[in-house]
Protein backbone atom coordinates (compact mmCIF):
# COMPACT_ATOMS: atom_id res chain seq x y z
CA UNK A 1 0.00 0.00 0.00
CA UNK A 2 1.33 3.41 -1.01
CA UNK A 3 1.59 5.67 2.04
CA UNK A 4 2.69 8.73 0.04
CA UNK A 5 0.37 11.63 0.98
CA UNK A 6 -1.33 13.40 -1.92
CA UNK A 7 -1.94 17.15 -2.07
CA UNK A 8 -3.84 19.16 -4.66
CA UNK A 9 -2.92 22.82 -5.06
CA UNK A 10 -5.41 25.23 -6.63
CA UNK A 11 -3.49 28.04 -8.31
CA UNK A 12 0.00 28.35 -9.81
CA UNK A 13 0.78 31.86 -8.64
CA UNK A 14 3.75 32.59 -6.40
CA UNK A 15 2.10 31.18 -3.28
CA UNK A 16 0.88 27.99 -4.95
CA UNK A 17 4.22 27.28 -6.62
CA UNK A 18 6.17 27.78 -3.38
CA UNK A 19 3.72 25.53 -1.53
CA UNK A 20 3.97 22.87 -4.24
CA UNK A 21 7.75 22.85 -4.14
CA UNK A 22 7.96 22.48 -0.35
CA UNK A 23 5.26 19.79 -0.29
CA UNK A 24 7.00 17.83 -3.06
CA UNK A 25 10.39 18.27 -1.40
CA UNK A 26 8.90 16.63 1.70
CA UNK A 27 7.76 13.62 -0.32
CA UNK A 28 4.12 14.43 -1.06
CA UNK A 29 2.49 13.59 -4.38
CA UNK A 30 1.56 17.10 -5.55
CA UNK A 31 -0.70 18.20 -8.40
CA UNK A 32 -1.14 21.90 -9.14
CA UNK A 33 -4.22 23.10 -11.04
CA UNK A 34 -3.96 26.46 -12.83
CA UNK A 35 -6.81 28.08 -14.75
CA UNK A 36 -4.55 30.00 -17.12
CA UNK A 37 -2.25 28.65 -19.82
CA UNK A 38 0.80 29.93 -17.92
CA UNK A 39 1.99 30.05 -14.33
CA UNK A 40 2.38 33.23 -12.31
CA UNK A 41 -1.05 34.43 -11.24
CA UNK A 42 -0.79 38.22 -11.01
CA UNK A 43 2.92 38.11 -11.91
CA UNK A 44 2.96 37.71 -15.68
CA UNK A 45 4.79 39.11 -18.69
CA UNK A 46 3.86 39.44 -22.35
CA UNK A 47 6.02 40.34 -25.34
CA UNK A 48 4.79 42.64 -28.08
CA UNK A 49 6.71 44.11 -31.01
CA UNK A 50 10.03 43.57 -29.24
CA UNK A 51 8.86 45.05 -25.92
CA UNK A 52 8.73 43.20 -22.60
CA UNK A 53 5.51 44.18 -20.80
CA UNK A 54 4.80 43.01 -17.27
CA UNK A 55 1.21 42.83 -16.08
CA UNK A 56 1.15 46.26 -14.49
CA UNK A 57 4.21 47.92 -13.03
CA UNK A 58 5.85 45.38 -10.72
CA UNK A 59 9.31 45.15 -9.19
CA UNK A 60 11.28 42.71 -7.05
CA UNK A 61 12.58 43.80 -3.64
CA UNK A 62 15.71 41.73 -3.16
CA UNK A 63 15.76 42.25 0.61
CA UNK A 64 12.54 40.31 1.14
CA UNK A 65 13.48 37.18 3.15
CA UNK A 66 11.17 34.91 1.13
CA UNK A 67 12.65 36.20 -2.13
CA UNK A 68 16.16 35.37 -0.94
CA UNK A 69 15.06 31.98 0.36
CA UNK A 70 12.95 30.77 -2.57
CA UNK A 71 14.76 32.23 -5.60
CA UNK A 72 18.15 32.00 -7.24
CA UNK A 73 18.55 35.75 -7.73
CA UNK A 74 21.74 35.45 -9.76
CA UNK A 75 19.91 33.36 -12.36
CA UNK A 76 17.32 36.13 -12.87
CA UNK A 77 19.91 38.57 -14.28
CA UNK A 78 18.47 41.41 -12.22
CA UNK A 79 18.55 44.99 -13.51
CA UNK A 80 18.32 47.42 -10.60
CA UNK A 81 16.86 50.89 -10.18
CA UNK A 82 18.99 53.64 -8.70
CA UNK A 83 17.97 54.34 -5.09
CA UNK A 84 15.62 57.25 -4.49
CA UNK A 85 13.47 59.07 -7.01
CA UNK A 86 13.13 62.15 -9.18
CA UNK A 87 10.52 64.54 -7.80
CA UNK A 88 8.99 66.25 -10.83
CA UNK A 89 6.66 69.19 -11.31
CA UNK A 90 6.18 71.62 -14.24
CA UNK A 91 9.50 73.23 -15.04
CA UNK A 92 11.37 71.57 -12.20
CA UNK A 93 12.97 68.24 -11.33
CA UNK A 94 14.97 67.32 -8.25
CA UNK A 95 16.57 64.15 -6.91
CA UNK A 96 15.87 62.73 -3.47
CA UNK A 97 17.96 59.67 -2.67
CA UNK A 98 19.61 57.69 0.09
CA UNK A 99 23.12 59.15 0.50
CA UNK A 100 24.28 55.95 2.19
CA UNK A 101 23.41 53.82 -0.85
CA UNK A 102 23.61 56.41 -3.63
CA UNK A 103 26.59 58.66 -2.85
CA UNK A 104 26.60 60.14 -6.36
CA UNK A 105 23.25 61.78 -5.56
CA UNK A 106 24.45 63.21 -2.26
CA UNK A 107 24.75 66.82 -3.43
CA UNK A 108 21.42 66.80 -5.29
CA UNK A 109 19.66 65.26 -2.28
CA UNK A 110 21.19 67.70 0.18
CA UNK A 111 20.01 70.68 -1.85
CA UNK A 112 16.58 69.27 -2.69
CA UNK A 113 14.00 71.94 -1.84
CA UNK A 114 10.96 69.68 -2.10
CA UNK A 115 11.56 68.44 1.46
CA UNK A 116 13.12 70.08 4.49
CA UNK A 117 16.53 69.42 6.00
CA UNK A 118 14.76 68.14 9.11
CA UNK A 119 12.86 65.66 6.93
CA UNK A 120 16.16 64.32 5.56
CA UNK A 121 17.57 63.84 9.06
CA UNK A 122 14.37 62.17 10.26
CA UNK A 123 14.51 59.83 7.27
CA UNK A 124 17.88 58.54 8.47
CA UNK A 125 16.49 58.08 11.99
CA UNK A 126 13.46 56.24 10.60
CA UNK A 127 15.76 54.00 8.58
CA UNK A 128 17.59 52.97 11.75
CA UNK A 129 14.28 52.43 13.59
CA UNK A 130 12.79 50.03 11.03
CA UNK A 131 16.14 48.33 10.48
CA UNK A 132 16.13 47.11 14.07
CA UNK A 133 12.82 45.22 13.68
CA UNK A 134 11.83 42.19 11.64
CA UNK A 135 8.64 41.48 9.70
CA UNK A 136 6.82 39.93 12.65
CA UNK A 137 7.59 42.83 14.98
CA UNK A 138 6.44 45.37 12.41
CA UNK A 139 3.18 43.64 11.56
CA UNK A 140 2.32 43.01 15.22
CA UNK A 141 2.95 46.63 16.21
CA UNK A 142 0.16 49.17 16.85
CA UNK A 143 -1.18 50.46 13.57
CA UNK A 144 -2.07 53.82 12.03
CA UNK A 145 -2.42 55.53 8.67
CA UNK A 146 0.86 56.24 6.88
CA UNK A 147 0.31 60.01 6.89
CA UNK A 148 -0.57 60.19 10.59
CA UNK A 149 2.34 57.93 11.47
CA UNK A 150 4.79 60.18 9.63
CA UNK A 151 3.28 63.31 11.16
CA UNK A 152 3.86 61.76 14.58
CA UNK A 153 7.49 61.35 13.57
CA UNK A 154 7.57 65.07 12.81
CA UNK A 155 7.79 64.92 9.02
CA UNK A 156 6.56 68.00 7.17
CA UNK A 157 3.54 68.22 4.90
CA UNK A 158 5.96 68.97 2.04
CA UNK A 159 7.60 65.58 2.59
CA UNK A 160 4.24 63.82 2.62
CA UNK A 161 2.85 65.64 -0.43
CA UNK A 162 5.91 65.82 -2.65
CA UNK A 163 7.59 62.48 -1.99
CA UNK A 164 5.66 60.01 0.15
CA UNK A 165 2.25 60.42 -1.54
CA UNK A 166 3.41 59.67 -5.10
CA UNK A 167 6.11 57.14 -4.10
CA UNK A 168 3.97 55.12 -1.71
CA UNK A 169 0.94 55.77 -3.86
CA UNK A 170 2.74 53.55 -6.36
CA UNK A 171 3.49 50.86 -3.77
CA UNK A 172 0.15 50.79 -1.94
CA UNK A 173 -2.01 52.12 -4.83
CA UNK A 174 -3.26 54.70 -2.36
CA UNK A 175 -1.96 58.24 -2.81
CA UNK A 176 -4.10 59.44 0.11
CA UNK A 177 -1.69 57.59 2.47
CA UNK A 178 -4.59 55.97 4.34
CA UNK A 179 -2.93 52.55 4.09
CA UNK A 180 -1.49 50.74 7.12
CA UNK A 181 1.81 52.20 8.32
CA UNK A 182 3.03 48.62 8.75
CA UNK A 183 3.28 48.32 4.96
CA UNK A 184 5.23 51.58 4.87
CA UNK A 185 7.63 50.45 7.59
CA UNK A 186 8.42 47.07 6.08
CA UNK A 187 8.83 48.25 2.50
CA UNK A 188 10.95 51.17 3.73
CA UNK A 189 13.12 48.63 5.54
CA UNK A 190 13.38 46.47 2.40
CA UNK A 191 14.42 49.40 0.24
CA UNK A 192 17.05 50.39 2.79
CA UNK A 193 18.57 46.91 2.85
CA UNK A 194 18.35 45.71 -0.75
CA UNK A 195 17.68 46.57 -4.36
CA UNK A 196 14.56 47.32 -6.34
CA UNK A 197 15.05 45.32 -9.52
CA UNK A 198 13.60 43.78 -12.66
CA UNK A 199 14.60 40.40 -14.12
CA UNK A 200 16.07 40.90 -17.58
CA UNK A 201 13.38 38.62 -19.04
CA UNK A 202 10.53 40.31 -17.18
CA UNK A 203 8.76 39.59 -13.91
CA UNK A 204 7.39 36.31 -15.30
CA UNK A 205 10.91 34.93 -14.82
CA UNK A 206 10.10 34.74 -11.09
CA UNK A 207 7.17 32.27 -11.28
CA UNK A 208 8.90 30.47 -14.16
CA UNK A 209 11.82 29.72 -11.86
CA UNK A 210 9.49 28.71 -9.00
CA UNK A 211 7.60 26.37 -11.35
CA UNK A 212 10.85 24.77 -12.52
CA UNK A 213 11.86 24.14 -8.92
CA UNK A 214 8.44 22.68 -8.09
CA UNK A 215 8.65 20.31 -11.07
CA UNK A 216 12.21 19.31 -10.16
CA UNK A 217 10.92 18.40 -6.70
CA UNK A 218 8.31 16.15 -8.33
CA UNK A 219 5.17 18.31 -8.53
CA UNK A 220 2.86 18.07 -11.55
CA UNK A 221 1.47 21.37 -12.87
CA UNK A 222 -1.72 21.20 -14.94
CA UNK A 223 -2.36 24.38 -16.92
CA UNK A 224 -5.67 25.51 -18.39
CA UNK A 225 -7.54 23.46 -15.78
CA UNK A 226 -9.43 25.72 -13.32
CA UNK A 227 -10.70 24.41 -9.99
CA UNK A 228 -14.47 24.65 -9.58
CA UNK A 229 -14.91 23.19 -6.09
CA UNK A 230 -13.01 21.89 -3.06
CA UNK A 231 -15.04 19.54 -0.85
CA UNK A 232 -14.24 17.67 2.36
CA UNK A 233 -15.41 14.05 2.46
CA UNK A 234 -16.40 11.90 5.40
CA UNK A 235 -13.06 10.10 5.52
CA UNK A 236 -11.00 13.18 6.36
CA UNK A 237 -9.87 13.64 2.77
CA UNK A 238 -10.72 16.25 0.16
CA UNK A 239 -12.12 16.21 -3.37
CA UNK A 240 -10.88 18.81 -5.82
CA UNK A 241 -13.05 19.24 -8.89
CA UNK A 242 -11.22 20.86 -11.80
CA UNK A 243 -12.60 21.48 -15.26
CA UNK A 244 -10.84 18.53 -16.87
CA UNK A 245 -10.12 16.28 -13.91
CA UNK A 246 -11.40 15.49 -10.41
CA UNK A 247 -9.00 14.17 -7.79
CA UNK A 248 -9.32 12.85 -4.26
CA UNK A 249 -6.41 13.91 -2.08
CA UNK A 250 -5.26 13.81 1.50
CA UNK A 251 -5.10 17.61 1.57
CA UNK A 252 -5.61 20.67 -0.60
CA UNK A 253 -3.97 24.09 -0.71
CA UNK A 254 -6.11 26.89 -2.12
CA UNK A 255 -3.70 29.45 -3.56
CA UNK A 256 -6.01 31.44 -5.82
CA UNK A 257 -6.93 35.10 -5.93
CA UNK A 258 -8.82 36.29 -2.80
CA UNK A 259 -12.31 36.25 -4.28
CA UNK A 260 -11.92 32.74 -5.65
CA UNK A 261 -10.30 31.57 -2.39
CA UNK A 262 -13.27 32.88 -0.42
CA UNK A 263 -15.69 31.07 -2.71
CA UNK A 264 -13.78 27.76 -2.65
CA UNK A 265 -13.11 27.66 1.11
CA UNK A 266 -16.00 29.62 2.62
CA UNK A 267 -13.56 31.51 4.89
CA UNK A 268 -15.34 34.80 5.52
CA UNK A 269 -12.24 36.71 6.62
CA UNK A 270 -10.52 36.50 3.21
CA UNK A 271 -10.28 40.18 2.18
CA UNK A 272 -12.00 41.10 -1.08
CA UNK A 273 -11.98 44.92 -1.03
CA UNK A 274 -9.70 45.96 -3.87
CA UNK A 275 -7.21 48.63 -4.88
CA UNK A 276 -7.08 49.18 -8.63
CA UNK A 277 -4.54 50.65 -11.02
CA UNK A 278 -3.89 51.36 -14.67
CA UNK A 279 -0.45 50.94 -16.22
CA UNK A 280 0.19 52.57 -19.58
CA UNK A 281 3.22 51.36 -21.53
CA UNK A 282 4.63 53.98 -23.91
CA UNK A 283 7.39 53.97 -26.52
CA UNK A 284 9.74 56.72 -27.58
CA UNK A 285 12.16 56.73 -30.51
CA UNK A 286 15.69 55.98 -29.41
CA UNK A 287 17.56 59.09 -28.31
CA UNK A 288 18.98 60.77 -25.22
CA UNK A 289 17.76 59.23 -21.97
CA UNK A 290 15.86 61.17 -19.36
CA UNK A 291 18.04 62.69 -16.67
CA UNK A 292 18.54 60.28 -13.75
CA UNK A 293 17.07 57.70 -16.09
CA UNK A 294 17.27 54.75 -13.68
CA UNK A 295 15.06 56.47 -11.10
CA UNK A 296 11.28 56.51 -10.82
CA UNK A 297 9.87 59.95 -11.70
CA UNK A 298 7.24 61.03 -9.16
CA UNK A 299 4.51 63.49 -10.10
CA UNK A 300 4.54 66.05 -7.28
CA UNK A 301 1.92 68.25 -8.98
CA UNK A 302 -1.00 65.84 -9.44
CA UNK A 303 -1.82 62.18 -9.91
CA UNK A 304 -2.27 61.96 -13.69
CA UNK A 305 -0.03 60.05 -13.95
CA UNK A 306 1.11 59.24 -10.44
CA UNK A 307 4.58 58.29 -11.68
CA UNK A 308 6.54 57.59 -14.85
CA UNK A 309 9.14 54.83 -14.94
CA UNK A 310 11.87 54.71 -17.62
CA UNK A 311 11.84 50.92 -17.82
CA UNK A 312 14.30 50.30 -20.63
CA UNK A 313 16.84 52.64 -19.01
CA UNK A 314 16.81 50.23 -16.06
CA UNK A 315 16.42 47.02 -18.08
CA UNK A 316 17.55 47.53 -21.70
CA UNK A 317 16.11 44.12 -22.62
CA UNK A 318 12.60 45.53 -22.12
CA UNK A 319 12.74 47.41 -25.47
CA UNK A 320 14.15 46.87 -28.96
CA UNK A 321 17.36 48.69 -29.81
CA UNK A 322 15.66 51.52 -31.70
CA UNK A 323 13.00 52.30 -29.07
CA UNK A 324 12.73 53.21 -25.40
CA UNK A 325 10.01 51.92 -23.07
CA UNK A 326 8.37 53.89 -20.28
CA UNK A 327 5.37 53.10 -18.14
CA UNK A 328 3.00 55.52 -16.47
CA UNK A 329 0.84 54.50 -13.51
CA UNK A 330 -2.62 55.87 -12.81
CA UNK A 331 -4.44 55.10 -9.55
CA UNK A 332 -8.06 54.62 -8.56
CA UNK A 333 -11.28 53.16 -9.92
CA UNK A 334 -12.11 56.33 -11.85
CA UNK A 335 -9.33 55.76 -14.42
CA UNK A 336 -10.17 52.14 -15.24
CA UNK A 337 -12.37 53.22 -18.18
CA UNK A 338 -10.21 56.13 -19.38
CA UNK A 339 -9.41 55.71 -23.10
CA UNK A 340 -5.84 54.96 -24.09
CA UNK A 341 -5.42 58.17 -26.06
CA UNK A 342 -6.36 60.23 -23.01
CA UNK A 343 -3.80 58.38 -20.90
CA UNK A 344 -1.10 58.83 -23.54
CA UNK A 345 -1.81 62.56 -23.80
CA UNK A 346 -1.72 62.97 -20.00
CA UNK A 347 1.66 61.22 -19.92
CA UNK A 348 3.00 63.29 -22.81
CA UNK A 349 1.88 66.54 -21.14
CA UNK A 350 3.50 65.53 -17.83
CA UNK A 351 6.82 64.65 -19.45
CA UNK A 352 6.81 67.84 -21.53
CA UNK A 353 6.17 69.90 -18.39
CA UNK A 354 8.97 68.16 -16.46
CA UNK A 355 11.40 68.34 -19.41
CA UNK A 356 10.57 71.57 -21.27
CA UNK A 357 13.88 71.29 -23.12
CA UNK A 358 12.78 67.98 -24.72
CA UNK A 359 10.16 67.01 -27.32
CA UNK A 360 7.75 64.13 -26.72
CA UNK A 361 5.68 64.25 -29.90
CA UNK A 362 6.95 60.77 -30.77
CA UNK A 363 5.48 59.21 -27.62
CA UNK A 364 3.06 56.42 -28.52
CA UNK A 365 1.04 53.90 -26.55
CA UNK A 366 2.14 50.27 -26.69
CA UNK A 367 -0.26 48.57 -24.26
CA UNK A 368 -2.51 49.38 -21.30
CA UNK A 369 -3.19 47.14 -18.28
CA UNK A 370 -6.41 47.98 -16.45
CA UNK A 371 -6.32 45.98 -13.23
CA UNK A 372 -9.45 46.18 -11.10
CA UNK A 373 -8.02 43.95 -8.32
CA UNK A 374 -4.32 44.84 -8.15
CA UNK A 375 -4.08 44.50 -4.36
CA UNK A 376 -6.45 43.91 -1.50
CA UNK A 377 -7.08 47.11 0.45
CA UNK A 378 -4.89 47.47 3.54
CA UNK A 379 -6.33 50.08 5.91
CA UNK A 380 -4.89 50.30 9.44
CA UNK A 381 -5.55 47.13 11.43
CA UNK A 382 -6.47 44.95 8.46
CA UNK A 383 -3.62 42.52 9.10
CA UNK A 384 -4.98 41.67 12.56
CA UNK A 385 -8.05 40.02 11.02
CA UNK A 386 -6.64 38.23 8.00
CA UNK A 387 -7.26 34.47 7.79
CA UNK A 388 -4.64 31.97 8.86
CA UNK A 389 -3.34 29.34 6.46
CA UNK A 390 -5.24 26.66 8.41
CA UNK A 391 -8.57 28.50 8.75
CA UNK A 392 -10.58 26.39 6.23
CA UNK A 393 -12.41 23.33 7.50
CA UNK A 394 -10.87 19.91 7.06
CA UNK A 395 -7.52 19.21 5.40
CA UNK A 396 -7.70 22.42 3.35
CA UNK A 397 -5.17 25.24 3.64
CA UNK A 398 -4.95 28.80 2.36
CA UNK A 399 -1.95 30.32 0.60
CA UNK A 400 -1.73 33.82 -0.79
CA UNK A 401 -0.70 37.28 0.27
CA UNK A 402 -4.23 37.74 1.68
CA UNK A 403 -3.06 35.64 4.66
CA UNK A 404 -0.13 37.99 5.34
CA UNK A 405 0.09 41.33 3.52
CA UNK A 406 -0.17 42.37 -0.10
CA UNK A 407 3.30 41.76 -1.52
CA UNK A 408 5.56 39.21 -3.17
CA UNK A 409 6.99 38.60 0.31
CA UNK A 410 3.52 37.88 1.70
CA UNK A 411 2.65 35.52 -1.15
CA UNK A 412 5.86 33.47 -1.03
CA UNK A 413 5.92 33.31 2.76
CA UNK A 414 2.32 32.09 2.85
CA UNK A 415 3.09 29.29 0.40
CA UNK A 416 5.82 27.96 2.67
CA UNK A 417 3.59 28.30 5.74
CA UNK A 418 0.64 26.54 4.07
CA UNK A 419 2.91 23.65 3.06
CA UNK A 420 4.25 23.38 6.61
CA UNK A 421 0.71 23.36 8.06
CA UNK A 422 -0.41 20.65 5.65
CA UNK A 423 2.65 18.50 6.29
CA UNK A 424 2.21 18.76 10.07
CA UNK A 425 -1.22 17.15 9.72
CA UNK A 426 -0.41 14.59 7.03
Amino acid sequence: MDDTPSVAVAGAGLAGLVAARHLADAGADVTVFERREEVGGRVRTRRRDGFTLDRGFQVLFTAYPAVRRELDLSALDLQSFSPGAVIARPGERSVLSDPLRDPLSLTDSLFNREVTTTDKLRTLALRQHVGERDETAIFESPDDRIDDYLRDWGFSEKYLDNFVAPFYGGITLDRSLSTSKRVFEYTFKAMSEGLIALPAEGMAAVPKQLAARAREAGATIRLDDPVAAVTNDRNGRVTVEAERRTVDADAAVVATDPRTAKRLTGVASVPTAARSSVTLYCALPDGPSLNDARKIHLNAADDKPNAVVPLSAVAPSYAPDDRRLLCATFLGDDVLDTPDDVLVEATREALAAWYPERRFGGLSGVHTDRIEFAQFAQPPGVHDDLPGVDDPDGPVYLAGDHTAWSSIQGAMRSGREAAAAALSEL
